[in-house]
């Protein structure tokens, strides 16, 4: 009787399998950033995305011929940045800011964020993927 439900639970298992979702593929830091390029960026925040798996944040960068960039700079989730000291509040819109990060391979507008320096001189870990970056990185004095 063993060997019977031992079979029919397999099958059932089994014909389960193609019912499951599809895992999504995560891209890797290497895939989209070359770590030896890294950036720093001086911005306006023009606003804050707390969303998962990535928190983002676009910040325009004025540029030598006085042109402007909207740059997104990919930080690590929401429970990440709060841990590290991040509040709604840190970042909101007109914050002029410092990013250090690592550009993306494209070209794109686009970093890894590493860490912010605020206006009154914090710095924050953004909870980039970068695999040298820190896990915790608490919100300090320059």
């Amino acid at each position: 009787m063993k060997a019977r439900n031992l079979s029919m639970f397999m099958l059932i298992a089994m014909a389960m399998i193609p019912l499951a979702p599809p895992a999504s593929a995560h891209h890797s830091f290497a895939a989209e950033y070359n770590a030896d390029n890294p950036v720093t960026l001086t911005g306006s925040v023009t606003k804050m995305a707390w969303i998962n798996p990535h928190s983002w944040v676009y910040i325009d960068v004025k540029k030598p011929d006085g042109n402007v960039e909207n740059w997104a700079v990919e930080g690590g989730p929401p429970g990440t940045l709060i841990r590290a000291g991040f509040t709604k509040e840190s970042l909101a819109p007109g914050t002029v800011i410092v990013v250090n990060g690592y550009r993306a391979k494209d070209g794109a507008l686009r970093a890894n964020g590493r860490d912010i320096t605020l206006p009154d001189g914090r710095l924050l870990f953004v909870g980039g993927s970068n695999p040298d970056a820190p896990k915790d990185f608490p919100g300090t004095k320059k």
